[in-house]
């Protein structure tokens, strides 16, 4: 290999440097019949949604049913995105485990695999006091020098970081450069801010509160039915981000149907629902989760359809 190959293959390899702002897809894992993985799919419908304005990719979230992925199925689909749009955009793991040394085990793994940053989730199942939840962020924290988001999301893994939490945390850490709200209180990201100002980048994580998290100081989305209608989402982002308050309210009243399936316990079935509907997709999950069947899937359907049937001239 020449010293030009060389150095080329090392800037290709190179992680992005991480920005914390735009959307950001919360991405799907597709599946294949068989339930594996479709690498195939995976690069494609990054690739999709990069084109469309996406700002980077987040892999291995709950959307991404990272709980049923193996830690190596979770490495191999890092390395799919990151070799679709990696040197385009950053390529960021959620981080999540039922122990802080797996936890911190993921952490490496993901930073050699070459992801630009991490979103460090509170540990599966268990969830206790400040001290016991902060000693396992730190150590995910601590395991890398990447960029790192904190994933707050009570609703669903019963953890809650308190804004002054959040502060102290990222008091004691540099790299903790992001925060993903998602406790449905668009009052927290005022809080966050009140205590350590600009110090984080806050983005809003439940779909149905962009609007409202981008008038309290939110920077970024990191988004579910962007999956399915990623030009829709980078407009309605757009917009509310440039103040164009009209114009994003009206986007905004019509995507509402679609970015509340985002809030629900099936919300990765739904969403894969519309991705299946729009073309770029299927609805297939892996158990415990099930495809929706029945007058609840139809129910789904009609709610789609009438959205899409109406799509706004303007985001097509």
């Amino acid at each position: 290999m020449s010293q030009h190959d060389g150095i080329a293959l090392e800037l290709r390899l190179r992680p992005m440097n991480m920005n914390w702002q735009g959307v950001m897809p919360a991405i799907t894992t597709p599946f294949d019949e068989k339930l594996e993985v479709d690498h195939t799919f995976l690069a494609r419908h990054a690739s999709w949604m990069v084109d469309a304005g996406c700002s980077g990719i987040v892999a291995l979230g709950s959307l991404g049913e990272g709980a049923t992925l193996q830690e190596d199925e979770k490495i191999a689909v890092l390395k799919t995105c990151i070799g679709a749009v990696g040197q385009r955009v950053p390529v960021v793991a959620a981080i999540s485990a039922l122990s802080t040394s797996d936890a911190v085990r993921l952490a490496r793994r993901a930073a050699d695999a070459g992801c630009s940053g991490l979103m460090v989730l509170p540990p599966y199942v268990y969830s206790t006091d400040w001290r016991e939840m902060k000693a396992h962020m730190v150590a995910v924290l601590r395991a890398t020098k990447l960029s790192c988001m904190l994933y707050n999301n009570p609703i669903a893994y019963r953890t809650d970081f308190l804004p002054e939490q959040v502060a102290e945390l990222a008091a004691e850490h540099e790299n903790l450069q992001a925060i993903k709200e998602s406790s449905a209180d668009v009052r927290r990201l005022a809080a966050i801010r009140s205590l350590i100002g600009t110090r984080l980048a806050l983005f809003i994580g439940v779909d149905d509160l962009i609007v409202e998290g981008i008038d309290a100081g939110a920077v970024g989305w990191i988004a579910g039915l962007v999956n399915a209608l990623p030009v829709e989402s980078v407009q309605l982002f757009e917009r509310a981000s440039r103040s164009r308050r009209e114009s994003a309210f009206e986007l905004y009243r019509w995507f509402l149907p679609l970015l509340r399936l985002d809030t629900v316990t099936k919300f990765v079935q739904l969403i894969k629902l519309v991705q299946a509907e729009v073309g770029m997709g299927s609805p297939r999950v892996r158990p415990p989760r099930l495809e929706l069947a029945g007058e609840e899937r139809e129910a789904a359907l009609r709610t789609i359809r009438d959205c899409l049937a109406s799509r706004p001239e303007m985001a097509r």
